[in-house]
């Protein structure tokens, strides 16, 4: 039997703006296990990287609020330590590496001592070894001449370097859960399959478990064990990776699926790529019933007047849909 390592229950993270309140993450539920890849995939606004933000207490308040749930990591409710507890869980025990390195790494600091403040905060390492730590970070995430690059900043360094700086802190302290939001969006294909691969070969070498949020499908096939797709700050289907590629239900899963470019249609020309109608709904604006219903074109009557509850339609296949 697999150990949980993390659970997400009923979780409710809302923003107060002057449009009016925005249910960013909407009674959410997820579970991690030990050693495993969840990966959270949806468009840009369904909530993934807020869900990350909340695990990590980091949501900025005002004008967000994490108003409802619980997030049990290893045994503990995260919602309800002390301050002084979550900065202790933060970097020490859940670290995360965030979409864009340059807004992530202070401009000012040389990203040796960058790193080197986990050591320090979390280990109590002096600074000359917790230095020496960081170069063994450098290197283990694959960065040429490692004690040079130390004494770099981050505007030294080109976007996957930056990238490998932000995993080598997110991994110096060997923590139990990484998040990963969005880890290669901003790079190019090379590079991204290189910080795949090293992020899969981290995993193996330290144990950790790892949440990988993305907007990219290839991606989550090639990495994840278990995949949550998310709409409008709800899980819609959850199952095993392999069974959510070859057998998808929910009509907002099947839209993404399709409208992934495949070489085997590229000489079916004159055929547009498909897409899903319409956009997502405004969070502060959402539909009655299915906030998938008006984009669905397989929507019914009672679509539109309830919402369907989130049910196990196979062994672990979970799906929230009418149909």
């Amino acid at each position: 039997m697999e150990k949980e390592l993390l659970r997400i229950k009923g979780l409710k993270t809302y923003f107060n703006t002057h449009l009016g309140l925005a249910k960013a993450v909407d009674d959410l539920d997820l579970e991690v296990n030990e050693g495993g890849i969840l990966g959270i995939v949806g468009e840009s606004g369904c909530g993934k990287s807020v869900t990350a933000l909340s695990i990590m207490r980091l949501v900025k308040s005002p004008p967000g609020k994490i108003e409802a749930g619980e997030i049990i990591f290893g045994g503990r409710d995260l919602l309800r330590l002390p301050v002084s507890e979550m900065r202790n869980v933060r970097g020490n025990k859940i670290s995360m590496i965030f979409q864009e390195p340059m807004t992530s790494l202070n401009p000012v600091f040389k990203v040796g001592d960058q790193i080197s403040e986990s050591f320090q905060l979390h280990q109590g390492l002096s600074k000359k070894d917790a230095l020496h730590h960081s170069v063994e970070m450098l290197k283990m995430v694959g960065i040429p001449a490692p004690q040079k690059r130390a004494g770099d900043y981050p505007h030294q360094l080109s976007g996957g370097m930056r990238q490998r700086v932000m995993i080598a802190m997110a991994i110096s302290c060997r923590p139990r859960l990484i998040i990963a939001d969005e880890p290669t969006t901003a790079l190019d294909v090379t590079i991204q399959a290189q910080i795949l691969d090293m992020m899969l070969k981290l995993k193996e070498e330290i144990g950790t478990s790892i949440i990988l949020i993305t907007h990219n499908l290839g991606v989550i096939a090639e990495t994840a064990q278990q995949v949550a797709v998310m709409y409008a700050g709800k899980v819609v289907e959850q199952a095993d990776a392999h069974e959510l590629f070859h057998h998808p239900i929910h009509p907002y899963t099947l839209g993404l699926l399709k409208s992934i470019p495949r070489p085997d249609l590229v000489e079916r020309k004159g055929k547009p790529l498909e897409t899903i109608p319409g956009v997502v709904p405004s969070l502060m604006d959402l539909p009655k019933g299915c906030k998938f219903n008006e984009r669905c074109t397989r929507a019914m009557e009672r679509c539109y007047e309830e919402e369907a509850p989130f049910v196990e339609i196979g062994t672990g296949h979970y799906c929230r849909c009418w149909l």
